[in-house]
């Protein structure tokens, strides 16, 4: 049958196409943001507005980048303490236990805590050698390298020391430069990091508390009978400092572990505070760049309809025959 479009329906129908055109496009950008939420042509929407929107959203980037570093310092502090926790746990009681041992000269006393130092001692070093990411947490500056080299490394200097030593005053003077001169072979030959950091959540490993404690410790963990050392037989005034000296670092510990938990509480509340500030932001921000998604659905529905309607009209004049224009 032949078909025929008068020139008025012609021209009709080539009019649809860029009207269908114009539906399809509208239909695409309407349904992205019935789905994000967002108008899809951010500068047609805002207008004047546009310079403003922008520093709203840069300022919810850079929150959103604070509060990544805020995450990371919080992981940080967390594994700090809980580091100077197990030391903490980990030498709990034997001081005491060594004092009472020497002042009842029970020997088979003296041995076991010697021995319970020593793995104190161990654990002690494992905590301490704690890393959050690739970041050494007690190496001070240095904190890609590993802070704490073996324990039967100390073991070995602080032996020699009490051989060496000519009479206990002697040992005293050596263990004090062993541990607190620069040249002194804690810093020499056992820790790696540095005095100094420049992040002031760091906790170095020349810090008081550490030094008191692995100190008293090393000589405590030395004064078993297997080790055979004069010096540190029976009721030993070495061995009263060294318990001494790990009462003292247990003291200082709760203290560090108390300014610990005191950043621990402000990285808490600078968390809060951040997402306070977020949420106002994002609030303004969606005022100015959302989309109501109910609204989008509806202008969708009626875009589809639109277009199916244009569809029908085109098919219908595409088919128009000449015994129907005649008539």
């Amino acid at each position: 049958m032949l078909r025929f479009l008068s020139p008025s329906n012609l021209l009709a129908s080539q009019g649809l196409s860029p009207e269908i055109k114009a539906i399809r496009e509208r239909l695409e950008t309407t349904s992205k943001e019935t789905v994000t939420g967002r108008y899809e042509d951010m500068t047609k929407h805002l207008s004047g507005r546009i310079s403003q929107a922008m520093l709203g959203q840069k300022a919810i980037d850079d929150i959103e980048q604070q509060g990544v570093r805020i995450n990371i310092r919080e992981g940080r502090l967390d594994l700090t303490q809980r580091s100077l926790e197990v030391v903490q746990t980990s030498v709990s009681g034997l001081s005491a236990r060594m004092q009472a041992a020497m002042a009842s000269e029970d020997t088979a006393s003296k041995n076991a805590t010697a021995r319970d130092s020593k793995a104190a001692l161990n654990e002690s070093f494992s905590a301490l050698n704690a890393r959050y990411g690739e970041r050494y947490l007690f190496s001070g500056d240095a904190a890609t390298t590993p802070p704490f080299a073996s324990v039967d490394d100390l073991l070995s200097d602080i032996r020699q020391l009490a051989i060496t030593a000519t009479d206990e005053a002697d040992f005293a003077t050596q263990l004090d430069t062993y541990f607190n001169s620069p040249t002194g072979g804690w810093r020499t030959n056992i820790y790696a990091g540095t005095d100094t950091a420049s992040d002031p959540d760091s906790v170095p490993g020349t810090d008081d508390s550490i030094i008191q404690i692995i100190s008293g410790l090393a000589v405590m963990a030395l004064s078993g009978a297997d080790e055979a050392l004069p010096l540190f037989n029976g009721a030993s005034n070495p061995v009263f400092a060294a318990a001494q000296s790990l009462a003292n670092g247990q003291t200082a510990l709760t203290n560090l572990r108390a300014s610990v938990g005191l950043s621990q509480a402000q990285v808490e509340t600078d968390k809060e505070s951040l997402s306070i500030e977020k949420t106002v932001l994002t609030a303004s921000f969606n005022e100015l760049t959302a989309r109501d998604q109910y609204e989008a659905a509806s202008e969708l529905k009626d875009l589809e309809s639109s277009l199916e309607a244009a569809y029908t009209l085109t098919s219908r004049l595409a088919n128009l025959t000449l015994l129907n224009f005649l008539r």
